[in-house]
């Protein structure tokens, strides 16, 4: 599915299997390392991806990408039946920081994850970006997992993605490289 974000000329779509090499190029270039190019292609590989999207320019070019992955839930308590993904990572191309890619992306892809009934939605990131898209570092501390502090945020899509806490989480393989 294709969307032209709401106020720019950027087309939000699914990633396709032409666009990996384009994606890690990107994802290679906004991170100060390979890892999140690594990780990507590791998600991607084994079958963790729940969403994946770029943001198309005006001339055709990728000029960001976001990944979400399963995240699994414990088995017991009634958390247990949730629908819950990670935000990692959001990437745009340096020179295209800062211009509203990485917003509308993530504005688009998380429209799209509620529409497909996901409950919740945890990111590990900067405490002054997450926020503004309704992540919330307290609601995250009703997710036990890998990760902690004001770093860890969480959004609720739906009502269960907050009624149904507190649980404990597991974050799909490749994300143990960054534990």
């Amino acid at each position: 599915m294709i969307e032209r974000a709401a106020n720019s000329n950027l087309v939000i779509r699914d990633v396709g299997p032409e666009d990996e090499a384009a994606v890690r190029e990107l994802l290679t270039a906004a991170f100060p390392s390979d890892m999140e190019a690594r990780l990507v292609h590791t998600l991607r590989h084994c079958g963790a991806l729940v969403l994946e999207q770029v943001a198309v320019d005006e001339a055709g070019a990728i000029v960001g990408h976001v990944a979400y992955s399963r995240v699994t839930p414990a088995a017991i308590g009634p958390g247990h039946a949730l629908q819950v993904v990670c935000l990692a990572p959001v990437s745009v191309w340096p020179d295209k920081q800062r211009t509203g890619v990485g917003s509308e992306l993530i504005k688009a892809s998380l429209k799209k994850l509620e529409d497909h009934g996901e409950d919740l939605v945890l990111v590990l990131g900067p405490p002054s970006y997450y926020p503004r898209f309704g992540f919330d570092p307290l609601l995250a501390r009703k997710v036990q997992g890998p990760y902690a502090g004001d770093a860890f945020m969480a959004l609720a899509l739906t009502q269960a993605g907050s009624r149904d806490l507190p649980i404990e989480v597991a974050f799909a393989t490749p994300f143990q490289e960054f534990e």
